[in-house]
């Protein structure tokens, strides 16, 4: 069974660092993307940070310049370090992966979340 499992998150102070990893397990042929998504109380869903193996990344523009995603195509996980956050940052970050786990070519996996918290 494949599944994605997350470190843990945490709380900081404003200004602070915080960096998110997100492993994979089981049987994965290949990892078409990974990425980070978040979701503050009372907003929408968004998509943070995504990964592509060929080393392409994208970001929201809320996080340019302070977050940076990477990855380990061989270990197939991803991390999220998180730099000069805000309060505006708090929210549940959820690891995500698009991957082809010898049978379904495109199955998409969800990590169980974890909880970021910026005090001001």
């Amino acid at each position: 069974q494949v599944q994605l499992l997350e470190s843990r998150g945490g709380s900081v102070q404003a200004g602070g660092s915080l960096r998110l990893s997100c492993a994979t397990s089981g049987r994965i042929f290949r990892i078409n993307a990974m990425g980070w998504y978040r979701q503050a109380p009372g907003k929408q869903r968004e998509l943070v940070a995504t990964f592509i193996p060929n080393g392409t990344t994208n970001y929201i523009d809320s996080v340019k310049g302070r977050f940076t995603i990477s990855g380990d195509n061989a270990k197939k996980q991803v991390a999220l370090q998180m730099n000069s956050l805000s309060a505006e940052d708090t929210a549940v970050y959820c690891c995500y992966a698009n991957v082809w786990d010898w049978t379904f070519p495109r199955l998409e996996l969800w990590g169980q979340g974890t909880l970021v918290t910026v005090s001001a």
